[in-house]
């Protein structure tokens, strides 16, 4: 008995070093990752007063304050230096990310794409305009990290279709930017270069996942970014910071070489994509940037996009507009600010000559629980907490970790128990835990068939009412740091146009004003549930924050998409 309770001692004792040696290994590699970002930022300070030593002339607040198309201009005509606009951007970019923590790496190869440019026989449309870009699309020689640990080791090989064209087009990637770990989350937090900050209140989320772009661009630190989204990642943090942002229709541009969990996204084919699109401070950026990407490079280096040119016909027309609107999608009641800024804004539609029509979304409850959460945990999340072996987990993902980590057994258990409460209380089930899985190939197969069923409905009802775009509400105002994780299925205002594949934007419209934070102190939702209660908290505290709308075009539509929100964006600017 002694031997064998050695044995056992000695046992444990070998797992506990075991463990102990893994989690060393894991700082290790994060406390490298940490050091090379920091020599990095080093290394571009010195670079950029080695600039101001040698022109001290430069008016930076100016360039600064330059709209992107009249940046265009000026470095089309001569009358600035693509040189002179990149150190301008380069030194406020470190200065936003000294209060923001939103880059996670200068690409130091953006000297050489200043001298590439500069031997094109032609200006492209993005001639010497500093970019940045989201941390998982790839760029040659550099990380494709998604937040995660195990992703440290690897550079990627080859520049993403969507960076090549930006390159060919004369644009100049100059930085890339932090996400949320996995990036399932729309906070922007990972254990490695932990978590960035909304440049508006640093007690709030710049939203995610692309929120490290959202608070770069919003803090003044960059004029264009290319951020990703699957259920909001690019509306949230233009949302969240103030920001025009553009989801256009998966495949409209090129996803080769962006990677998703460290796994390119095209070898992910899902019912719901994966789409890259543009962030700016205006809506005339976002075309101008889709105008750029939509070109024969483009077609030519993916045959899988269809080759549509950007129609500035389309975006340019000032016909008056069917739109139809909505304050709610019954699912997840938004604070009193969102709704408030939708009827404002329909208002000052039809007093401009367009045409309102009230419209309402189907069947929200069954799109986010059976569609589009099923599409993600269909095996329960066990391909998700996968990403995670050998990693420590963000404190921001902990719930939804802890929520996939129930076994099967007690999942269907929660779920029995639940779905009565939810009759008898009108509860709505917004929880991870509680979602269905896939258990063979016919029910997966069926869960897609459900899907375009979906779409099919919803374009009917579209057509019916002979719509040529939607206006809706998005979630926000910005969440105070921490309270995305726990809210999950709030984002049901951006995640439908994900299952629908429908070319969707944000439009910041007003700010929460004193009168929407008192008329939050009477919010409760649908039933004042612990859901609705978080939210309350979560978005408190927001007063002078950004509120924004959301504008919606049927799929390949994107022009008109933009045409509303350029709509939009003028009359509130009116106002």
């Amino acid at each position: 008995p002694s031997a064998a309770l050695t044995l056992l001692c000695g046992s444990a004792a070998a797992v506990v070093v075991w463990k102990w040696l893994g989690k060393r290994q894991i700082q290790k590699k994060m406390e490298e990752a940490r050091r090379t970002r920091d020599e990095g930022v080093k290394k571009m300070a010195k670079a950029v007063q080695q600039f101001r030593e040698q022109v001290s002339s430069v008016q930076k607040d100016a360039i600064l304050s330059l709209p992107l198309l009249e940046l265009t201009g000026r470095l089309q005509e001569g009358s600035l230096s693509p040189k002179t606009v990149l150190y301008t951007y380069l030194e406020k970019a470190l200065e936003v990310t000294q209060q923001t923590n939103c880059l996670r790496h200068f690409i130091p190869e953006c000297e050489e794409q200043l001298q590439e440019i500069q031997r094109q026989r032609e200006k492209g449309l993005l001639y010497g305009i500093p970019v940045s870009i989201k941390d998982h699309i790839g760029h040659k020689g550099h990380l494709s990290t998604c937040g995660l640990v195990q992703c440290l080791g690897t550079l990627v090989q080859e520049d993403s279709v969507l960076v090549k064209v930006l390159k060919r087009q004369g644009a100049i990637p100059f930085a890339m930017t932090n996400v949320p770990q996995s990036l399932f989350n729309y906070d922007c937090s990972n254990p490695i270069f932990g978590q960035t900050l909304n440049p508006f209140n640093h007690q709030k989320s710049p939203g995610g996942s692309s929120g490290g772009e959202a608070a770069l661009i919003a803090g003044g630190g960059s004029i264009l970014g290319i951020g990703s989204d699957i259920g909001g990642s690019i509306r949230l943090p233009s949302s969240f910071c103030g920001l025009c942002g553009l989801k256009p229709t998966a495949e409209r541009l090129s996803v080769w070489h962006t990677h998703l969990l460290n796994v390119d996204v095209c070898s992910r084919p899902t019912p719901v994509p994966c789409t890259l699109g543009p962030m700016a401070r205006d809506v005339d950026s976002l075309a101008l940037c889709m105008k750029a990407l939509l070109c024969q490079d483009m077609f030519q280096l993916d045959p899988t996009v269809p080759p549509i040119p950007f129609n500035e016909e389309v975006y340019s027309s000032s016909a008056p507009l069917r739109v139809g609107y909505y304050d709610t999608d019954g699912y997840f009641p938004l604070p009193p600010c969102m709704r408030r800024v939708v009827w404002e804004t329909r208002g000052a539609l039809q007093a401009a000559g367009h045409q309102l029509v009230p419209f309402s979304p189907p069947r929200i409850h069954y799109v986010m629980t059976e569609l589009f959460l099923k599409t993600f945990f269909a095996d329960g999340g066990r391909a998700w907490l996968d990403v995670f072996t050998g990693d420590i987990v963000d404190p921001s993902l902990k719930s939804q970790v802890n929520c996939c980590k129930i076994p099967s057994l007690g999942k269907k258990l929660l779920a029995l128990i639940l779905k009565p409460l939810q009759f008898l209380l009108l509860l709505k089930l917004k929880n991870v835990a509680t979602i269905s899985t896939c258990r063979s190939v016919k029910e997966m197969w069926n869960h897609h068939h459900q899907i375009e069923a979906y779409r099919t409905e919803f374009i009917a009802r579209w057509r019916e009412l002979q719509l040529d775009v939607v206006l809706c509400p998005v979630l926000g105002p910005a969440f105070t740091t921490g309270y995305p994780g726990k809210l999950l299925t709030a984002i049901s205002s951006t995640m439908l146009y994900n299952v629908l594949n429908f070319p969707a934007g944000v439009v910041p419209v007003s700010m929460v004003t004193e009168a929407d934070e008192e008329e939050l102190k009477l919010y409760q939702g649908w039933c004042d549930d612990p859901w609705d209660r978080t939210l309350k908290e979560a978005v408190a505290g927001a007063v002078g924050l950004p509120v924004a709308v959301q504008c919606v075009a049927l799929p390949w539509r994107e022009e008109l998409c933009l045409r509303l929100m350029k709509e939009v964006e003028t009359l509130s600017r009116e106002k």
